[in-house]
């Protein structure tokens, strides 16, 4: 089972693992509250009860108990109301409004919607259906209203576990990718170095032989190039520091070295402003980013050739690079996987170029990277923001 599958079964483990939580609450906290309810249903019907014993009582009737019952609610919100809809009393009701008069009015108010919403205990307070009555009206204590609430902030902190735990996951799974890649490019460099090395010691032995030879001097070129790319290759995983360099000539460098080694059929054009332009850079891996964008473009474009431009231009902070060409285009199903590792529309490749692009200019320069156009069959632009 690879690392992909594990993910897959994890991901699937943590929803689980949250519904059946989320079910769980749900249904104690229903419980919870239903319960709840039923109690504080039975303390106000005892609580009206002691307000009809109250209101029928006498000069020899014991209020103690009676009382007790009355003083003892401090948590359910109670407005007792009379035939006419006036208050009589009230308890444990927040209110908001300035003057007494307009409390009263407020108290009135909710009396009646708790009223109407069926949440009041009719009293006749002299045992007859038709005389004289009074409504307790009463709504959830504060600590119903919290249980009320509990199963959504329970829903929002299992969530949050579930959102975290993938995205540690993901995490996860990015940086176990990130060592791959890094080992196989030390592992890549590293295996360049022994032919690199004979490479070098058999052009010695050539000049020797065939002092005036014109192709040995391109075969010095070449050698020197791979161990550039060895260099690159080595580079990566490490933590390269930019230095202040000319953004001018690393350009003018990658237009050299592909003028020489692309068809004739395609014209590579640089569009440089006539001042330097100084930004930090690695220039050995900026300008491989850049040979990765224009090799790309080659590769995009048929037999008939087609034309690269490559676009230097600065704005405020900024330096803007843009690498376009005369392809094929992108499919905007594929753009929001180019920079994928592993993503390739080639038969060929494996799919990091763009990839290891990104990181380096990005990660290592602090800048940007993305596909600013791309149209099939017109082609695609590529912009680089640099920061100066």
């Amino acid at each position: 089972m690879d690392w992909t599958d594990r993910i897959r079964q994890m991901k699937i483990a943590l929803v689980v693992a949250a519904v059946l939580i989320a079910v769980g609450s749900l249904v104690v906290s229903h419980t919870l509250t239903r319960d709840l309810e039923t109690e504080e249903r039975h303390k106000m019907e005892t609580w009206a009860e002691a307000m009809r014993a109250l209101n029928q009582a006498d000069e020899n009737t014991d209020l103690r108990l009676v009382l007790k019952v009355i003083d003892e609610n401090n948590t359910i919100p109670v407005i007792v109301l009379n035939a006419e809809g006036r208050v009589q009393t009230f308890r444990n009701v927040r209110l908001s409004a300035p003057t007494a008069a307009d409390s009263m009015a407020q108290l009135a108010r909710i009396g009646q919607q708790l009223r109407d919403q069926g949440r009041a205990i009719r009293i006749s307070l002299d045992g007859s259906n038709r005389a004289e009555h009074i409504d307790v009206c009463y709504d959830d204590s504060l600590i119903l209203q919290r249980l009320a609430l509990y199963p959504y902030v329970q829903l929002g902190v299992v969530l949050v576990f579930v959102v975290v735990a993938i995205f540690a996951l993901l995490t996860s799974k990015r940086a176990e990718q990130n060592k791959v890649w890094v080992g196989l490019s030390k592992e890549t460099a590293h295996q360049l170095g022994t032919p690199i090395s004979s490479l070098m010691a058999w052009t010695e032995m050539l000049k020797e032989t065939y002092p005036h030879d014109h192709l040995i001097p391109e075969m010095e070129k070449d050698i020197s190039r791979l161990q550039l790319i060895a260099q690159r290759f080595s580079k990566i995983g490490s933590r390269p520091e930019p230095v202040p360099a000319n953004l001018n000539e690393a350009l003018t460098h990658v237009a050299d070295y592909m003028n020489r080694r692309t068809s004739r059929h395609i014209h590579l054009q640089t569009h440089l402003p006539e001042h330097m332009i100084i930004v930090r850079l690695n220039s050995p891996l900026f300008e491989w980013v850049i040979e990765n964008l224009c090799k790309n473009a080659v590769d995009a474009m048929s037999d008939a050739g087609g034309t690269i431009d490559i676009t230097l231009t600065e704005t405020a902070g900024k330096a803007i690079v843009s690498v376009s060409d005369t392809g094929k285009g992108i499919r905007k199903k594929d753009l929001r996987n180019i920079f994928r590792p592993g993503f390739t529309t080639k038969k060929r490749g494996w799919g990091l170029g763009l990839s290891l692009a990104k990181r380096i200019v990005e990660d290592y320069h602090q800048g940007r990277i993305w596909v600013k156009s791309s149209e099939p069959g017109l082609g695609t632009t590529f912009r680089i923001e640099l920061p100066r």
